[in-house]
């Protein structure tokens, strides 16, 4: 990136509009709070997600996973990418030696089966992910069990955010 000539004030913002058609940022302050668990959608009794930004023309979704209890969280593929960043705690693939610990940076590369653990002395997980496409569930033989992609995940947000009095339309915040 290109330092600011010193003939220029680094402090003046930009002079021109945005692109019309350009869509608001979204900014989610203190994404990890606890302070106020409606925030968190939960799948199961353990297993809740925490959506960022859910991208409806390209069809990825970004979140924070959070397991409360260590386990097998299910198996899936990916035909897209997956990147992932590990907030806290630790989990790894039944498929792979490697441990995602916290700190760790993962890359999934598309095409690949794998089954999520959280072991047994991890009382809780939060994970960064981006998730391009569709999650695929499917059992050990590769058979399909079920999805979810960004439309899913919208249905799940919109369904939960009404439950717990935000109202469905408080999805549209993370949408774009």
């Amino acid at each position: 990136m290109p330092l600011v000539s010193e003939d220029e004030n680094p402090r003046v913002p930009y002079k021109h509009p945005m692109p019309q058609d350009a869509l608001p940022d979204i900014v989610v302050k203190d994404a990890l709070s606890e302070n106020d668990p409606r925030m968190w959608v939960q799948q199961t009794e353990t297993v809740f997600f925490r959506p960022l930004c859910l991208n409806v023309s390209q069809g990825y979704w970004m979140n924070l996973l959070k397991v409360t209890k260590a386990g097998v969280l299910s198996r899936h593929r990916h035909p897209n990418p997956v990147h992932g960043f590990v907030l806290k705690g630790r989990w790894h693939y039944l498929e792979h030696d490697w441990e995602a610990v916290e700190g760790s940076y993962v890359y999934e590369p598309p095409g690949e089966t794998h089954t999520l653990v959280v072991p047994d002395d991890v009382d809780e997980m939060i994970t960064y992910f981006q998730v391009n496409g569709v999650m695929y569930y499917v059992d050990p033989d590769g058979n399909h069990l079920g999805y979810e992609d960004v439309f899913t995940k919208i249905d799940m947000c919109r369904a939960h955010f009404e439950k717990v009095g935000l109202g469905a339309d408080y999805v549209k915040t993370f949408i774009r």
